[in-house]
Formats: structure tokens, C-alpha cells, sequence
């Protein structure tokens, strides 16, 4: 449960503080008992917004459809949820594309560097074609993707060691990175030596220097409290994250229609006013983590995009992505290379 201060945070970003256990609501036992799963905090968000849509799903269905929740890695890393939703082990996961990407490799398209300027490229893209191509590329691996992405935020470098100002300055830096091939790649391409390592794992391998920074919206900083191990945040707004709802195809279409009509309907609104939650969070937070004692540190992001134009990032995802997926992207973002 979070305390006062996280309690008024997320009221102020317009997302209720609801509880993630299953309501007490007069109906019968559920013919559809339904897992979702995901790495992140129960009072991040994503998980919020979630509580609600299973009220509203539990309702408009008579209560014959109850989803319940598993936040915050119970069921495993992000590695082992996505084997469990594909197996049917659990039936709904929320993940980044990058780290989905495993298994879709298109999914990743969104965390291309510096590619996005702002929320209106980012909805843009995900919600138009960019976004379509990606759901289209997750039916082929038995899984269904829905339509709305949830917000993830644009992700910012922290350090414990050094102020970040330029691309020079990640040379040789230890900086933690999600298991992924296009996160290591970017900063690989930056200079910097990426070492991936699971969310829950972060916090200590921080505080033990095992890395000596990480990169994360400013939300994922706040709520895992990774400003007690680090000193310093760059606003390098170098990627923008969000969140793809998956569902195991087997397990969605043993719903019948009219009760995928109504998930779809809820998870999809949720889903959109999680995302206004998220960038006013966000954009919230700045006060809250320079009061937990963060030292902000604006930076230029041209710099960063000329280091991987020059060191062939760009060129290699290009080729890595398809040229048709490349060309939908930079019909929204302009040449990338």
C-alpha cells in the first residue's frame, strides 16, 4: 500500500487509488477466472488503471469474468511471464515491446533512439500504422495484441557517479539496462558498457555498484525509489517505453465474443486514461525526486542522435526492422539517419 505522499502524487495525475483485490460485488462464482501480470509496482498506473477495467469487466459481465492481478513481478521477470503467457499459464501480460521483442522483433520499433520528439509523434505512430504492423507481427506468435499501448513514459539516464552532458561522458559508464538486444545496442553506440539485469534486481545492483547508473521514466525512478542509490538525472528523453497488452490467443478466444467485446472495451479505456495519468505524472515529478535530493541536468539530445548516426545504430536497426516498418516510422519522425 503507498504512503501519503505517493497516495497524493498519483490523485494529482488524475489516477484513483484503488486497491488490486477483487472487489466485493454480489455475484456468483466467475466462469472465467482470468491472471494478468507484469513487473510493475501495484501502485504504479498501469496497475491502478488495470483495477479499475476488472471492476468495470466484473460488472458488465454479470460476474462472470473476473481478471486478477499480479503486479510487481510475483509471477517472475519479465522473461518468464512472457514464456507463462504464451504457454497459458497466465492469460493477459503487460511488457515493453523492447523486452517482448524476444519473440517479435518488430516490437521493439518504438524504443529506436531519439526517435520520438514528443507524446504527439509517439500516438502518432503507435496508434496509427506503426503500431497496426506491430499487432499484426504478434497474431503470427499466437498472441493478440490490443490496439491501445499503455504509457511507459519518456526514459531519462541516471548516475551515481557523474553528471551525463554529452555523449563523452558515457564512456566506459556501467549503466543497467533491461534484458534486450536494442537497449544494449544503444548504448553500446553511445560508448557506454550496458550490463542487463531484471527490474527487481536493479535497486541492489545499484547500491552495490555492480552499475553505476540506469536509464527509466521518471515514474519507474520515483516508485522503486532508485533516487536513494543515485545522485544525478540527465533529461535525455533518449527513447520513449510503453507497454504492450498481450493476451494468450487460446485463452482469448475460449471468451465469448460478447465478453471479449467488453475486455476489449475496458483494458482499451483504461489504457487511454492511463496515459494521461503517466505524462502528468511525469511531468509531476521533477519537484518530488529533486526533493528526494536528484540533481536534474538538462541536456541537448542532437549530440546523442549524430554519436549513433556516426557510429551505424541507425543503419544497422534499419536493416534489422525491414524497410517497410523503417519507412512507417519515419513517416512520423523524419529521417532518421
Amino acid at each position: 500500500m503507498y504512503d501519503a505522499r505517493r497516495r497524493k502524487i498519483l490523485a494529482g495525475a488524475g489516477a484513483a487509488a484503488a486497491s488490486l483485490l477483487i472487489p466485493e460485488l454480489s455475484f456468483a462464482a466467475p466462469e472465467f477466472r482470468l491472471k494478468f501480470a507484469n513487473i510493475m509496482p501495484d501502485n504504479h498506473p498501469l496497475n491502478v488503471r488495470m483495477g479499475e477495467a476488472r471492476d468495470r469487466i466484473l460488472k458488465e459481465t454479470g460476474g462472470k469474468v473476473e481478471i486478477q492481478i499480479f503486479p510487481n513481478s510475483q509471477l517472475g521477470t519479465d522473461a518468464d511471464m512472457l514464456s507463462q503467457v504464451r504457454s497459458g499459464a497466465i492469460d493477459y501480460f503487460a511488457s515493453s515491446g523492447l523486452i517482448v521483442a524476444t519473440l517479435v522483433s518488430a516490437a521493439s520499433i518504438n524504443g529506436i533512439g531519439f526517435a520520438f520528439q514528443d507524446y504527439q509523434h509517439v500516438w502518432q505512430a503507435m496508434d496509427g500504422a506503426v503500431g497496426k504492423y506491430v499487432i499484426n507481427e504478434f497474431s503470427k506468435s499466437n498472441l493478440v495484441a490490443f490496439e491501445k499501448m499503455w504509457d511507459n513514459g519518456f526514459r531519462q539516464t541516471t548516475s551515481s557517479s557523474k553528471q551525463i552532458k554529452s555523449p563523452a561522458d558515457f564512456s566506459g559508464f556501467k549503466i543497467r539496462v533491461p534484458p534486450s538486444p536494442l537497449w544494449t545496442s544503444l548504448f553500446k553506440s553511445l560508448g557506454a558498457a550496458p550490463t542487463s539485469i531484471p527490474w527487481g534486481e536493479t535497486y541492489s545492483a545499484l547500491q552495490t555498484h555492480v552499475a553505476d547508473g540506469l536509464e527509466n521514466p521518471l515514474a519507474g525512478i520515483y516508485f522503486a525509489k532508485m533516487y536513494e542509490v543515485q545522485k544525478y538525472l540527465s533529461r535525455t528523453n533518449h527513447m520513449w517505453d510503453g507497454f504492450w497488452f498481450l493476451a494468450n490467443r487460446g485463452s482469448w478466444e475460449r471468451l465469448p465474443e460478447a465478453f471479449r467485446a467488453i475486455v476489449t472495451k475496458n483494458v482499451n479505456q483504461s489504457a487511454i486514461q492511463q496515459r494521461a495519468d503517466v505524462e502528468k505524472l511525469n511531468n509531476e515529478l521533477t519537484k518530488e525526486l529533486t526533493g528526494k535530493g536528484l540533481q536534474f541536468i538538462e541536456v541537448s539530445p542532437a549530440p546523442f542522435r549524430q554519436t549513433l548516426t556516426q557510429s551505424g545504430f541507425y543503419k544497422e536497426w534499419k536493416s534489422k526492422m525491414g524497410g517497410e516498418l523503417w519507412g512507417l516510422l519515419e513517416s512520423v519522425t523524419g529521417p532518421l539517419a
